[in-house]
């Protein structure tokens, strides 16, 4: 990492699964269109972390995870309060988790800049 890496922390809700990841600081975030991201209305990291800059620090047995067809994403939640706090390309699991970042501690996702990525239609950034 650079020096300008930082350490995030987040959590879901009731605390049960607690995760940490660390890079560049995020200055902007993303919304997607497809039918589930719509649904939870989550507003998240536009990079995925690799697993070596992301840490599960509790809560294994506490995640559930849900995949639709076409079984490209693990979107993972919390059995306990519901609360989706990142997923993983299920053919690309070096790639990484996308965060979503209202679990993020330090961070207010509705002041940052939003670009929507289109998942339903184009797999590209509409702004």
């Amino acid at each position: 990492m650079t020096e300008q890496s930082i350490t995030y922390e987040g959590s879901c809700h009731c605390g049960a699964v607690r995760f940490r990841f660390s890079g560049q600081p995020i200055t902007e975030a993303m919304r997607c269109n497809c039918s589930i991201c719509r649904r939870k209305n989550a507003i998240m990291s536009r990079e995925y972390y690799p697993p070596d800059r992301f840490e599960l620090l509790c809560g294994v047995d506490a995640l559930s995870t849900y995949r639709f067809a076409p079984h490209m994403v693990s979107h993972y939640f919390c059995k306990h309060c519901g609360i989706y706090p990142f997923h993983d390309p299920v053919e690309k699991a070096e790639q990484g988790y996308r965060v979503n970042l209202g679990c993020v501690d330090e961070i207010d996702p509705h002041e940052l800049p939003l670009r929507v990525f289109d998942g339903r239609d184009s797999w590209r950034y509409l702004n």
